[in-house]
C-alpha cells in the first residue's frame, strides 16, 4: 500500500476517528436499551437525513422492521425521507425546510424517538425536525460529525464522530446503526418481559376475558375498583 495513496489516506483518517469513537460504547448501549424499552411498549423510531445520511437512516429502519441477526418480532421504525409523496408535497407547499418537521408533528407521539443523521449538523430541515419533536414530546437524538453544530444543540442527545472527513463520518454512522441494533436486540427480551409485567391482567369473576391494568372494573359487589400495574 503506497504511502500517500487514496486508500492509505482514507484508512488513516478512519483509524484516527476510531480512537475517540471507542469511547462511545456506554452511550450506544444506553441508546440501544432505551430504544428497546420504548419500542417494546408501543413506541416508534422516526429517522431522517439528507443524501447519504438518508440512505443510512433507511438502512437502520430496515434492520428494525426486518432483523439484524436472529429472528424476532418486527419493530416500528419509519424513515421520513422515504415518504416521497408526502415529502414532495410538503416541500412544494411549505418549503424544503419543513419536509421533516411537518411529518414529525403528524406521526410523532410522546415516548417516540426521532433520530436525525447529518455529517455537518447544519441541515436546517433536520434542525426544524428536532424543534418539532420537542413540541410534541418526542425525544430527539442526533448523529453528526464534529461538534459544535446546530443539530446537536437542538437535540436531546448527540453522538458526534470526531472527523473532518465526510466519508469517515458516514462510515461510522453506519457502524453506529449496526451497534444500536445489536444493543437493542440484546436488551429486547428484558424490555418485552418488563412490558408484559406492566400490563398485568386480572380476571373479573364470572368473565372469561382479562382486564388490563389501569381499567375500572365492576366487581361482584357493584363497586368500581381500578386495577393498578
Amino acid at each position: 500500500m503506497p504511502a500517500g495513496s487514496l486508500l492509505d489516506t482514507h484508512l488513516t483518517n478512519l483509524a484516527a476517528a476510531l480512537v475517540s469513537y471507542r469511547r462511545c460504547e456506554s452511550q450506544l448501549a444506553r441508546w440501544g436499551a432505551d430504544l428497546a424499552h420504548r419500542l417494546a411498549t408501543g413506541g416508534r423510531l422516526l429517522v431522517a437525513g439528507n443524501g447519504g445520511s438518508a440512505a443510512e437512516a433507511q438502512h437502520l429502519t430496515a434492520e428494525l422492521v426486518g432483523k439484524l441477526h436472529d429472528d424476532r418480532q418486527p419493530l416500528s421504525a419509519i424513515a421520513l425521507h422515504a415518504e416521497t409523496s408526502a415529502l414532495t408535497a410538503i416541500a412544494n407547499d411549505y418549503g424544503y425546510d419543513d419536509v421533516y418537521a411537518r411529518q414529525v408533528r403528524a406521526h410523532g407521539r410522546r415516548g417516540d424517538v426521532l433520530l436525525l443523521l447529518s455529517t455537518s449538523g447544519a441541515s436546517s430541515n433536520l434542525v426544524r425536525a428536532a424543534q418539532a419533536a420537542r413540541g410534541v414530546g418526542v425525544t430527539s437524538w442526533a448523529l453528526t460529525g464534529a461538534l459544535p453544530n446546530p443539530l446537536a444543540d437542538a437535540c436531546d442527545d448527540v453522538l458526534a464522530v470526531v472527523s473532518g472527513d465526510t466519508q469517515v463520518v458516514q462510515e461510522l454512522h453506519l457502524v453506529t446503526s449496526h451497534l444500536l441494533c445489536e444493543y437493542l436486540e440484546q436488551e429486547l427480551p428484558a424490555a418485552l418481559a418488563a412490558a408484559d409485567a406492566a400490563a398485568i391482567v386480572r380476571h373479573v369473576p364470572g368473565e372469561a376475558g382479562p382486564v388490563r391494568a389501569g381499567v375500572d372494573v365492576v366487581l361482584d359487589g357493584g363497586a368500581a375498583q381500578q386495577i393498578d400495574a
